[in-house]
């Protein structure tokens, strides 16, 4: 059914002293239901730059890439440069006379930057012979977005979007993380649901997902620097009809590799 079941051994390099309260963390799960991820999405962005005479030209070249049989050019053109990457989408945004097209491809293992950059040159190749006077300002036109804290990673995903849960036992809870769960409950909402919207946060709501997220990339190999995004986390805690807590942490744009 596409599910599996196992322990898993996670690497970390802590500088501080966050080793404790993760282990904590670790164990209480473990005690209780174990954590479940799933993927809800996967695709690593590049949105270059384009820039065309006029505004209504960019409009024109942005209506050409929304149409189906077009981005099937497109496609074609993308993945003439690699033999694992797929071309999942072309979403152009138009701001006066230039467009941000922003490509996301599958790159499966891979954390697929060097991927996706090479297949949108060959794209922009194509929409050359169509628009002769489109000119590339940047590879990268910040709207892919990377290592930069931005809204279209937090709603439109990038990289690997997962969803994770679990539910630790009242008794866990109290004799391993010394509260309650209403306590805990109540704790997440007040701080990192309400107080992180009082603060204007984008993918903030969580109470400190970067320090494990860099722990992880900087023990198995990962670009630290995309730790930005990555640590884009809702956590979520409800108290469930035993009295047991329930609690979820959505993380929309984890930007890793296995290979490469």
């Amino acid at each position: 059914d596409g599910f599996a079941v196992e322990s898993q051994r996670t690497d970390q390099a802590y500088g501080e002293g966050d080793v404790a309260s993760t282990n904590r963390g670790c164990k209480a799960i473990s005690a209780g239901s174990g954590a479940t991820s799933s993927l809800l999405r996967d695709g690593i962005t590049r949105a270059p730059c384009l820039r065309l005479p006029s505004a209504r030209q960019a409009a024109e070249l942005a209506r050409w890439c929304d149409q189906p049989h077009n981005f099937d050019r497109l496609r074609r053109a993308f993945e003439s440069t690699t033999n694992f990457g797929k071309l999942l989408e072309a979403r152009p945004t138009v701001a006066g006379r230039n467009v941000y097209l922003r490509l996301k491809c599958f790159a499966g293992d891979a954390m697929g930057m060097n991927m996706v950059s090479k297949g949108s040159l060959a794209a922009i190749d194509l929409l050359k012979t169509v628009f002769p006077q489109v000119q590339l300002l940047a590879l990268s036109g910040n709207m892919c977005t990377d290592k930069k804290a931005a809204a279209v990673n937090w709603i439109e995903g990038r990289g690997k979007s997962v969803v994770v849960d679990a539910t630790v036992p009242q008794k866990v809870v109290k004799n391993t993380l010394k509260t309650t769960v209403r306590a805990l409950v109540d704790a997440n909402v007040q701080k990192n649901l309400v107080g992180s919207a009082m603060a204007g946060v984008t993918g903030g709501f969580n109470a400190h997902a970067s320090n494990i997220v860099t722990a992880v990339f900087l023990a198995t190999g990962q670009d630290p620097a995309q730790n930005v995004e990555s640590s884009n986390c809702i956590t979520l805690m409800e108290e469930t009809e035993e009295g047991d807590l329930w609690i979820s942490c959505t993380m929309p744009s984890i930007e890793v590799g296995t290979v490469g």
